[in-house]
């Protein structure tokens, strides 16, 4: 696994001395934790979401991007995950690392100071050109979008399901993205 190097600023010091930099819990872990820099306990209602402060600022490299993501634990126990996953810092962004946080589960969750509440994967990115064109190549997926590519097996087709999303498309081109 190759490394590369990312400056971390603490925004208190002193406050948010007890909080531990971003930290990979395994040598082959892809993803650094990050922890909750909360004043006082947040209560996520059902439904509910917040921006989660982490007390840090980070310096992404150039040809880097980190990625915000969700920590499995903390879905699968209580529902609680990342809204924008994956959330997205970028090698010029230097505001403080905030987490989106969303509690999709049937019970309140509190978050405490401290908590593992996401994951900061570092990855490389390509800087895309985008050039204007008057045709495409075809393939054979063509325009298939939603769930276009494996529906295999389901009982209803993907026009029974979504009548008005298929409706929709047909009316507006490009209104609605494919499945990525």
């Amino acid at each position: 696994m190759s490394e590369v190097r990312v400056l971390v600023r603490r925004l208190d010091p002193q406050r948010d001395a007890d909080l531990p930099l971003p930290a990979r819990m395994s040598a082959l872990a892809a993803g650094a934790d990050l922890s909750a820099a909360l004043s006082e306990p947040l209560t996520l209602q059902p439904g509910a979401r917040a921006a989660v402060p982490t007390g840090l600022q980070v310096a992404i490299p150039p040809g880097y991007e980190g990625q915000v993501r969700p920590r499995s634990g903390l879905a699968m126990k209580h529902g609680v995950t990342v809204l924008n996953a994956p959330g997205t810092i970028d090698a010029d962004y230097r505001g403080e690392v905030r987490v989106l946080l969303v509690n999709l589960g049937q019970e309140p969750v509190t978050l405490r100071r401290g908590d593992r509440i996401a994951q900061l994967v570092v990855a490389p990115v390509v800087a895309a050109v985008f050039v204007a064109a008057d045709d495409l190549d075809a393939t054979a997926r063509g325009s298939g979008g939603f769930g276009s590519t494996g529906s295999a097996g389901l009982e209803s087709t993907q026009s029974d399901a979504v009548p008005s999303a298929r409706a929709h498309t047909a009316q507006s081109p490009g209104a609605c993205g494919g499945d990525t």
